[in-house]
């Protein structure tokens, strides 16, 4: 087996070793409102649950040289955001939107996206995704490297659910209707796939 130490590695090299090993992870497409009023669009593979009482997930922006990503800026700035699930359907759409666009610019219109009114937020939400989180921001918590702020972590309680009803039954989300993808390592992304099942021991 081979070690590393990550203090003697680069950020590159870290970053190569985290998202070739943490696979598959969920991808969020996240919806966020400028101050000016311009909706941004863009995918994230640091996301996660946190809890389901109150229903809240996690969302990791990094700042690449220091500098603050639109999505984080803009959460930061409104406290609002819309997480949506990626899948087959949506995610050549969605990766149009990870393109570098001016602030004034709409990721949404680049990928032909349809907006949608969100119920309890100001943000929309994309008509694409047959899931989707309104969120309100809980807590942003700094990440740190010594003195310098290198990313921020997002904790956001879910305010309102929207699934497709065609791929929810008796209160549960069928996964092969959903059909989610995942992101691997570099331009890869994983389906489904295989599911199995195994009994939790008493």
């Amino acid at each position: 087996m081979i070690s590393f130490d990550p203090k003697k590695n680069s950020e590159r090299e870290n970053y190569k070793l985290l998202v070739g090993s943490i696979i598959p992870r969920p991808i969020a497409f996240v919806t966020t409102l400028s101050e000016q009023g311009v909706v941004n669009g863009a995918p994230f593979s640091y996301f996660n649950i946190v809890s389901s009482k109150p229903p809240m997930i996690s969302l990791a922006i990094q700042r690449p040289n220091g500098h603050l990503k639109d999505t984080a800026r803009h959460i930061h700035y409104r406290e609002q955001f819309v997480v949506h699930i990626v899948d087959e359907d949506n995610v050549a759409q969605v990766n149009e939107t990870a393109a570098s666009l001016p602030v004034t610019e709409s990721e949404i219109a680049r990928a032909q996206l349809t907006l949608i009114d969100s119920q309890h937020i100001e943000v929309p939400g994309i008509q694409e995704a047959k899931v989707r989180m309104e969120c309100r921001l809980v807590q942003a918590v700094p990440l740190m490297n010594g003195e310098e702020q290198t990313g921020d972590l997002f904790i956001g309680e879910i305010v309102q659910f929207h699934i497709d009803e065609a791929i929810y039954h008796e209160g549960r989300i069928d996964p092969r209707k959903l059909n989610a993808v995942s992101r691997l390592a570099g331009s890869d992304y994983a389906k489904i796939g295989e599911i199995f099942s195994l009994e939790r021991p008493k």
